[in-house]
């Protein structure tokens, strides 16, 4: 990574100095206003626990759902300060109800906090539309700025790439710091064989990912409804399949240029509809019904994915083979993962990419039995396509 990181900066740019972190803590909130699922939080406790200990008073940026650029109370950050507080034991986290305001102002001078949650970047109008003046009126919250939102890097806002061009020295954290690693070293120094698994429901949002990393990986395996559209360009019956009809010729071209690197699903699970799983049966690929639709692949695909995986010096994983939500529509998706878990055991680096797939290994368990999940779904795709990342490119660059 040619970019700096909050490992580079000096005791003196840090003691008593309020460091500014934008941290991705749009998080999962139950109906009761509690934190589902703090994986995001807890996978920025390094950057802040490290800034602490070198003497630093943490201010935190976030943004939570969707909101229009105004507040709704819906997405108050409010809970998930309440759950870094728990995460922190012995850390006074104090959360401020307003952003870009003389509370917020304040409150970052108060030597009785040490780690300050503000409250979302997205109730601010100028938030995504990465407004000068936002920016600079945020840069004054901190000292430094330190970026470690890897999953909102592919947006050019105002709290992630506007701060890094007004408040220096802007770096990036550790958790940012680490996905560039993974992600970067899989695409352009990948140990071989080097293996890239694509799934998910459409070709065309994974359209880019696969002309960037067709000429560099070994395999290519392809899952999911987007494996149908593959199907139809080979002249096959899919049935009531997800096919993206307009993307068909375009199929065809990717098989031809491909030959042997790209590999499809041999058989596929099929069922007459989702809400009728009971009725799902394992067909080869030429034989899917003309009434049924294919919501996994199916066991010999399974298994051979599985080798493939195994075997496997590099693997990186972009979207699930099937419904994992649904049974019995998860055995392709959990096949997959253990491929990985033991690939990994065997020495091999592998990252899962964000999105369904981390959904997916964090719900079996095996999250922790990867090289790496990226907590970024669309921006670990964008790094993948081969585009420049905004809120990275801001940083500044080592020397």
């Amino acid at each position: 990574m040619n970019k700096q990181s909050v490992k580079d900066l000096g005791d003196e740019q840090l003691r008593g100095r309020r460091a500014l972190v934008r941290v991705d803590f749009n998080v999962p909130l139950d109906a009761s206003g509690h934190v589902g699922d703090d994986t995001r939080i807890r996978a920025a406790l390094p950057t802040i626990e490290l800034l602490l200990s070198r003497g630093a008073r943490v201010i935190l940026l976030s943004h939570l759902g969707r909101p229009k650029g105004k507040p709704e109370s819906k997405y108050s950050l409010e809970p998930v300060s309440r759950r870094l507080a728990d995460l922190l034991p012995g850390k006074r986290v104090c959360f401020v109800p307003s952003t870009d305001s003389d509370e917020a102002m304040k409150a970052t001078h108060d030597e009785g906090t040490d780690v300050l949650l503000l409250e979302n970047t997205r109730f601010l109008g100028g938030e995504e539309t990465n407004d000068e003046r936002l920016a600079r009126s945020l840069a004054q919250l901190g000292d430094v700025f330190v970026n470690d939102a890897f999953g909102s890097a592919h947006r050019a806002h105002a709290s992630t790439e506007g701060v890094a061009r007004c408040l220096h020295p802007a770096v990036a954290g550790l958790l940012m710091e680490k996905e560039l690693e993974y992600l970067g070293r899989a695409i352009a120094n990948p140990q071989r064989p080097f293996v890239a698994v694509l799934g998910g429901a459409k070709i065309s949002g994974k359209i880019d990912v696969i002309e960037q990393m067709l000429p560099k990986v070994d395999q290519m395996i392809i899952g999911g409804a987007m494996a149908c559209t593959f199907f139809r360009a080979m002249g096959l019956e899919t049935g009531k399949s997800l096919v993206e009809e307009d993307r068909v010729e375009m199929a065809k071209q990717l098989l031809s240029r491909a030959g042997d690197k790209l590999v499809l699903p041999s058989d596929a699970r099929v069922a007459k509809s989702l809400d009728d799983p009971g009725s799902a049966t394992d067909v080869q690929r030429d034989a899917i019904p003309a009434d049924q639709a294919m919501f996994d692949i199916g066991p010999e695909s399974a298994a051979r994915f599985r080798a493939l995986l195994e075997s496997a010096k590099t693997v990186i994983w972009n979207g699930p083979m099937g419904v994992f939500e649904t049974k019995p529509f998860h055995e392709g998706t959990e096949a997959v993962a253990r491929g990985m878990e033991q690939a990994t055991k065997n020495g091999c680096t592998t990252v899962v990419g964000g999105g369904d797939s981390a959904a997916a290994v964090t719900e079996m368990g095996l999250d922790t039995a990867m090289s790496h999940v990226s907590t970024g779904g669309g921006a670990s795709l964008e790094f993948l396509e081969g585009r420049e990342l905004p809120g990275v490119t801001a940083l500044d660059d080592r020397a």
